[in-house]
C-alpha cells in the first residue's frame, strides 16, 4: 500500500508550514470568500455596508467629537480627518475581534477535517484587505471632493508607506488574535473582557484627536500603542499634517515581529489539544 499523505504532530512550536498552507491556497480562497460573502448575506442593503458603516461612524464622531466636544481636527475637514483614522482603525479592530475567536467559532470544522489551522486567521486577515479597499475608496471620494473645494492638504512620499502600514496592522491584528483565541478555548470569559479592551483601545489611539496637539510626554505615552505610529503615518502621508517618526514606525514593526513569534508558539502548541477543552 502506497501512502499520499501522512499526518503527523509538529515537533517544534515555532515552525509555520508555509508550503503546506500554499498546498491549501484553494481552502485559504474558500475561507476568504466565506468570510466576506456571509458578513451582510440575507441583508437589504448587502456590500453597501461597506460603505455605510465607515459613513455613520464618521457623522456620530462629527456630532459628538467634533461639534460637542470640540475636539481639533488639526486644521483639516472633519470627514476626512476621521474616515483616515476609522480606516486604518476598522481593519485592525475587525481582523482582531475575528481572529480572536478562531478556535471557538470553528470548533465544528477542525473536529472533522485536519488542514493548517493557520488558514483560518490569516484568511480572516486576508478577506479584512477588501473591507479596507472599499473603505478606502470612500476616503479616497472625500479627499478628492475636498481638493476640489480647494481645501488645503499637503501629500507626501511618505504615503509610498501604505503598503507597510497595512502589512503592520494585519501583523499587530494577527498576533494579538491568535493569542487570545488560544486562551479563550479554556477560559470563555475572556472574550467578553477582550471586547471591552478593543473597545477602549481606540480611544488610546489618534482617531478622534490629533497627537500633535498633546505634549511631549503625552505623545511618548501614546506612542507606546503600537497602533499610533500607524495610524499617523497614514495621516501624515496623505494629508501632511500630524506627526512622523522612523523611530515610532520601527517600534512598531518590530513589536508586530515580536508578538507575532509568540502568537505562533501558543497558537501551535494551543491547537495540538484545543478540541479537549472548547
Amino acid at each position: 500500500m502506497e501512502y499520499t499523505t501522512v499526518i503527523k504532530p509538529k515537533n517544534k512550536l515555532f515552525e509555520v508550514d508555509f508550503k503546506e498552507i500554499w498546498q491549501y491556497r484553494d481552502l485559504f480562497t474558500m475561507f476568504v470568500k466565506r468570510d466576506i460573502i456571509t458578513q451582510y448575506k440575507q441583508t437589504i442593503l448587502g456590500p453597501a455596508w461597506f460603505f455605510i458603516q465607515p459613513a455613520i461612524t464618521t457623522i456620530m464622531y462629527m456630532i459628538v467629537f467634533g461639534g460637542i466636544a470640540g475636539i481639533p481636527t488639526d486644521g483639516l475637514p472633519q470627514p476626512m480627518f476621521y474616515l483616515a483614522g476609522i480606516t486604518c482603525w476598522q481593519y485592525f479592530a475587525d481582523c482582531l475581534n475575528k481572529t480572536s475567536s478562531t478556535f471557538t467559532t470553528n470548533q465544528n470544522i477542525f473536529g472533522k477535517v485536519y488542514f493548517p489551522r493557520m488558514i483560518v486567521p490569516l484568511s480572516t486577515v486576508a478577506s479584512g484587505l477588501v473591507r479596507m479597499g472599499i473603505q478606502f475608496l470612500l476616503f479616497a471620494a472625500v479627499y478628492v471632493y475636498y481638493l476640489i473645494l480647494g481645501v488645503h492638504v499637503a501629500p507626501n512620499m511618505y504615503i509610498l508607506l501604505l503598503p507597510f502600514i497595512i502589512l503592520v496592522l494585519a501583523g499587530l491584528s494577527l498576533g494579538f488574535g491568535i493569542i487570545i483565541s488560544s486562551m479563550t478555548t479554556k477560559y470563555r470569559d475572556l472574550t467578553i473582557l477582550f471586547t471591552f479592551v478593543v473597545q477602549l483601545w481606540m480611544y488610546a489611539t489618534p482617531i478622534i484627536y490629533p497627537l500633535s496637539t498633546m505634549s511631549p510626554k503625552r505623545q511618548w505615552i501614546m506612542a507606546l500603542n503600537p497602533v499610533t505610529s500607524l495610524v499617523e503615518t497614514f495621516k501624515y502621508g496623505t494629508m501632511g499634517t500630524g506627526t512622523f517618526s522612523w523611530g515610532q514606525l520601527g517600534y512598531s514593526f518590530g513589536f508586530m515581529v515580536v508578538l507575532l513569534g509568540i502568537g505562533i508558539v501558543v497558537f501551535n502548541k494551543v491547537q495540538r489539544s484545543f478540541m479537549d477543552t472548547v
